[in-house]
């Protein structure tokens, strides 16, 4: 599929010089660090060396006060505290956290993740209805809750106390709960808006710790959960994210808590763990159970200790297996079912009653990759249609799903994101209108996949300093993703080799110099044939380290190469 190669705007040369000087390093470099605000020598010292002294003041947040003091009244009192999240990611992390701290202060503790078939997202009347029966005083809903308007009145009318910590946005009516904790509410002054839901439970803690006088060190500790939560919550690496984050890894890569220990191990993985490992590798694992069992097991293996996390991890891993199979098939009847389509299309919608509920999502973002255009996956689930919406970028799918508003049952998400509900006999109605929403507004452009390019670099200043420094800029992800270089007019210096009869691995050089680099194309076999010796051509990669029984050096990942 062709790509479109996006340049982001060049910074002014002035302020480059001036920071290349002051950091005494090439303006290659400095026009990066431009390009994500780092424009001074104070702005580079914060970005590379993230201090956990500089997280906010956790009572910085609307009700936090009230929050911690009904935590810390409970705990004390010895309430019984019911930890209720949802059952991605995001939400068993944030229980695993919840959990582990507070249980170093009470024995009268539980968890509750609804079961994502039955109960569906958010907090469930079941999930109510548990907490009437058993007793519970207060129950800590973590990374949902800000529009359970009717649960939140079901617990105060059960005199239950309800803490919501959630990063979603607010409908125009709040939960009448006991604290809301969400720093995007109206009149929230919290300094930043984008923490993971996890992050937002790593808040309240913190706010325990200070309030109790209890070393920072034990929440601290745990930071290898926040660090997975934001990965795979895909929330921005900027600010208050990224010292988590860049902490939260180095306690997952030295010292990892039991669970996320043995989920390491299985992978197989021996490197160190970047954001993207955590993305590709522990979050599928994680999530793997909800999908297609109970979110409960994951929070079993990251709140267990080391005799029984390896049974749990198996256990996650063959539920990761069998979830590979079913988004595999899925994707395969979905792919052959677009390429029947009569008619050329600006947007893919699909029904099958047979397909799995719990991998529908994955399958939308499997579509998008070979037919890139806004995408829904529908099934059948209690005799409704049901399904996961997928966006390309600067497409809103949300908004084109509320144009079809009434022909559904229910819907909602964000920008690129939803999931709906609809009568079965709406959904052909709902293939037209959808389409001719999105035939309406969407750009030619935004229909062509594109890979946006920091800067053009000579071959020539790709060295290992250049390298050393780039890569502490890490962690990586979104508002602060791997820079993707381009250069033009580079050469093979020998027909490259066909690797696993999808991917080229070959050596390129400069047209004006000799010095050569190791480059890889994954999926680019369908290119060997234009790769001819003296051929020049233009590509765009990523430059990263290979490291081979601890020989070291530099290779070109390749994200796209062009030939005009």
């Amino acid at each position: 599929m062709e790509k479109r190669w996006v340049y982001k705007d060049e910074p002014n040369q002035e302020i480059v010089e001036n920071l290349s000087k002051e950091l005494n390093i090439n303006h290659y470099l400095s026009t990066l660090l431009i390009q994500r605000g780092i424009e001074t020598f104070d702005q580079a010292k914060e970005f590379f060396r993230p201090s956990l002294s500089k997280l906010h003041d956790p009572f910085l947040m609307l009700n936090m006060d009230a929050a911690v003091n009904r935590l810390t009244d409970a705990v004390f009192n010895k309430e019984k505290i019911l930890i209720y999240g949802d059952y991605d990611v995001d939400g068993t992390t944030s229980v695993s956290l919840i959990y582990l701290f507070l249980k170093q202060f009470s024995d009268q503790l539980e968890f509750y993740i609804p079961d994502r078939y039955t109960e569906g997202y958010g907090i469930s009347e079941k999930g109510i209805n548990h907490a009437i029966d058993r007793g519970f005083k207060l129950i800590i809903a973590l990374d949902c809750g800000i529009r359970a308007i009717d649960r939140a009145r079901q617990a105060k009318e059960a005199g239950i106390d309800l803490i919501i910590c959630d990063h979603h946005i607010p409908g125009d009516k709040l939960p009448d709960a006991f604290a809301i904790l969400d720093p995007k509410q109206k009149d929230c002054n919290y300094p930043f808006k984008e923490l993971s839901g996890c992050g937002v439970g790593f808040k309240l803690l913190e706010g325990f710790c200070q309030q109790n006088t209890i070393e920072k060190e034990k929440l601290f500790d745990l930071l290898d959960l926040v660090a997975v939560s934001i990965a795979s919550d895909i929330v921005p690496i900027v600010g208050e994210n990224r010292i988590l984050a860049f902490y939260g890894l180095k306690k997952l890569n030295q010292a990892p808590s039991a669970g996320l220990k043995s989920l390491i191990e299985i992978s197989g993985k021996k490197n160190e763990f970047s954001i993207s490992d955590v993305v590709f590798s522990i979050g599928p694992r994680i999530n793997a159970a909800g999908r297609l069992t109970h979110a409960k097991e994951s929070v079993n293996l990251l709140i267990g200790d080391s005799k029984e996390t390896d049974a749990f991890a198996d256990n996650l891993n063959d539920r990761n297996k069998e979830r590979r199979e079913f988004d595999q098939s899925i994707t395969m009847d979905a792919l052959e079912m677009i390429a029947d389509f009569k008619e050329e299309r600006k947007s893919t919608v699909l029904f099958k009653e047979d397909w799995h509920k719990g991998v529908i999502g994955i399958v939308a973002s499997r579509c998008i990759e070979h037919y890139h255009r806004p995408t829904i996956i529908l099934t059948e689930s209690k005799g409704k249609a049901t399904g996961s919406a997928r966006s390309v970028d600067g497409f809103d799918v949300h908004s084109a799903i509320s144009e079809c508003a009434d022909l559904l049952e229910q819907f909602g998400g964000h920008t690129h994101a939803a999931g709906l509900t609809l009568p079965l006999d709406n959904v052909e109605k709902f293939i037209d209108r959808f389409e001719e929403v999105v035939s309406d507004r969407i750009h030619p452009d935004q229909l062509i996949p594109k890979i946006e390019i920091d800067l053009d670099i000579p071959l020539s200043a790709l060295t290992f300093k250049t390298f050393n420094v780039m890569s502490q800029m890490a962690p990586f992800g979104p508002q602060n993703m791997a820079p993707v270089f381009g250069t033009k007019n580079v050469i093979v210096d020998t027909t490259p080799k066909v690797i696993k009869e999808k991917h080229v691995k070959g050596f390129l050089h400069a047209e004006n110099s000799t010095r050569l680099f190791e480059f890889i194309g994954f999926g680019m076999a369908d290119k060997l044939e234009q790769l001819q010796i003296g051929t020049p051509f233009h590509i765009a990669y990523h430059l990263e380290e290979n490291n081979y029984m601890g020989n070291k050096s530099l290779i070109l990942n390749l994200r796209d190469i062009r030939f005009d």
